[in-house]
């Protein structure tokens, strides 16, 4: 049956407009439900506790509840795999890191892009590691830690819960010419139970470690940093120490799913600023040893070029080391 030629055009025109439509009312009447924060590491690591904080403030801003949720496994890639195939309404959104936007892709085979299936809402923060052990171990400072596991090839085990300090771990073998096993977990506080427990002898962690190393739980080494770190003076780097191959910085940031229409990205950008600009997230920023970034880079296109950038310098690195995922 053909239909006229006029209610043809109509028909046609209206099928057209509809994702332009529906895509203006999500926008207008976001968000109207709680919001689910994907955090892809495990609970009590800093990830989850920078999202949990996060998250708690946005909700004065967004006017509804943001809702944690871990989801674990392959060094973040599973989280954050969910939230790539997500409703690209704003109602899923991940806090990402470094890791798991942009040096898990040059480790797995993934079954998203990571630079092109996400929408980038806002940079949050910015962090060192610090190489940790156990407080048994002998070893005084980083030389004598080297020394110990040369003399002790293929007796020591090293922990690691992302790609970043995976790839860290992997550098300190091959720059120091060491042998010790790789042991990978879900996050860095199950990995950093383990090490105070004493079942694995070292790991790199993120700055939260150091309230352990207060308490003489564990140990600490060197950091990853490029300057010493405030909340830590006494922690030289690793370029001090004679490693500058060891220097990083990681960052964590949000994303929501590509598609996700430009009206809901900037509600969410705005929460996050608004979050990111109470004194009370700040202050639990800074105790958690990591780095604010400033009000003009927490924007989604600084966020989508800080990924872009790490790409291009870290992916043929990665490759030409020839790490994989174990």
């Amino acid at each position: 049956m053909k239909l006229p030629r006029r209610k043809f055009l109509r028909l046609a025109a209206a099928a057209a407009g509809a994702p332009v439509f529906s895509q203006v009312a999500i926008g207008q009447t976001y968000p109207s439900r709680p919001i689910t924060m994907i955090v892809p590491l495990a609970v009590g690591g800093s990830a989850d506790v920078l999202g949990r904080v996060l998250a708690e403030r946005m909700r004065i801003s967004l006017g509804q509840p943001v809702i944690v949720e871990n989801v674990t496994g392959a060094e973040g890639g599973i989280g954050t795999g969910r939230v790539a195939h997500a409703r690209f309404d704003g109602y899923t959104i991940e806090l990402g890191l470094s890791s798991t936007h942009v040096l898990n892709a040059a480790l797995y085979s993934l079954s998203y892009d990571v630079l092109n299936d996400f929408a980038p809402i806002s940079l949050l923060a910015s962090f060192p590691f610090i190489l940790f052990a156990r407080k048994t171990m002998p070893a005084k400072d980083l030389r004598e830690l080297i020394a110990w596991v040369k003399t002790n090839p293929n007796r020591a085990s090293a922990g690691y819960a992302t790609s970043a300090t995976h790839l860290l771990t992997m550098f300190l073998q091959k720059q120091t010419e060491t042998q010790f096993a790789l042991v990978p977990y879900r996050g860095s506080a199950p990995e950093i139970q383990d090490l105070a427990a004493g079942h694995i002898d070292f790991a790199f962690q993120p700055p939260d470690g150091l309230p352990l190393m207060r308490s003489g739980t564990v140990r600490a080494y060197a950091a990853t940093s490029d300057t010493r770190l405030g909340v830590a003076p006494d922690i030289p780097t690793f370029a001090e120490m004679g490693l500058p191959a060891l220097s990083f910085s990681a960052w964590m940031g949000l994303f929501a799913p590509k598609g996700t229409p430009r009206e809901v990205i900037d509600k969410l950008n705005g929460a996050t600023v608004d979050a990111l600009a109470d004194p009370a997230v700040q202050s639990r920023i800074v105790d958690l040893g990591f780095g604010l970034f400033p009000r003009q880079r927490q924007t989604p296109e600084l966020l989508g070029a800080v990924m872009k950038a790490d790409a291009e310098k870290w992916w043929p690195i990665i490759r030409a080391l020839g790490i994989k995922a174990e």
